[in-house]
């Protein structure tokens, strides 16, 4: 597990705790060093800085159950574990509680709006400078939902993708990670093992999916869910 406990914390103000995820280690080096001086989340203090990294998905997940109170996760959307928006999806659904910002170099106003959509609580984009960076960021953190101030969100041009985004938003949280496992090629007995529940279970849980999503087979809940942009931004996932 990669982690990089920021030592240069400020002395006063309270503490932010922040989960970078990328798999290329000097950008998340660049991260961490536009975010280690301070954020503008109170009023009255810049607040201290706590930063941990993960290089995938994987390492992602253990850390959001062995690290208490992580405040925000700064998410790629391409990277290992991960088909385009299931890394969301399955963030959305495991932890409704803590915020995620996309900071990503797919940029096209369609696949902002489907993040922010999709339940991402920010785009940056990874071309963003470090006082714009710093800026979404606090702004996220004091509540609010960012994008970049020259995008302008719009109505859902295709109207399969606005349906398909409105089944997936009837998902539970557990067919939310199922369906993510799924798209990761995961079988029955290995989401099982994952959920610690029977294949039975799982089952129940797959064809609950495939109903919600309108299709007939895993690999076609897979084919849809690819619908909404992972090939695309599974060839601009370079920093």
């Amino acid at each position: 597990m990669t982690t990089a406990n920021n030592s240069e914390l400020l002395q006063n103000g309270p503490l932010v705790r922040l989960l970078i995820v990328d798999d290329h280690p000097l950008f998340r080096g660049a991260m961490r060093q536009a975010l280690s001086g301070g954020l503008d989340v109170t009023s009255d203090s810049e607040s201290r800085v706590e930063i941990l990294e993960a290089g995938d998905f994987a390492e992602l997940q253990s850390m959001l159950l062995e690290v208490a109170d992580i405040d925000l996760v700064l998410l790629d959307l391409a990277m290992p574990g991960v088909s385009g928006f299931s890394g969301l999806l399955a963030l959305r659904a495991e932890h409704a509680c803590v915020p995620v910002v996309i900071v990503s170099a797919s940029d096209d106003p369609t696949t902002i709006k489907r993040a922010l959509d999709l339940g991402a609580s920010g785009f940056v984009p990874k071309s963003a400078g470090i006082e714009t960076i710093r800026e979404a960021i606090s702004r996220v953190l004091r509540g609010d939902v960012w994008k970049p101030d020259d995008i302008d969100l719009f109505d859902e041009a295709d109207p399969e993708i606005a349906e398909l985004i409105n089944r997936l938003a009837t998902l539970t949280p557990q067919q939310t990670r199922v369906l993510s496992m799924i798209s990761q090629g995961l079988l029955n007995k290995q989401i099982a093992y994952e959920l610690s529940v029977s294949e039975a279970t799982v089952k129940a849980h797959v064809s609950a999916v495939l109903q919600k999503l309108n299709v007939d087979s895993r690999t076609q809940a897979v084919i849809v869910l690819n619908k909404l942009g992972s090939d695309a931004i599974a060839s601009h996932g370079s920093i």
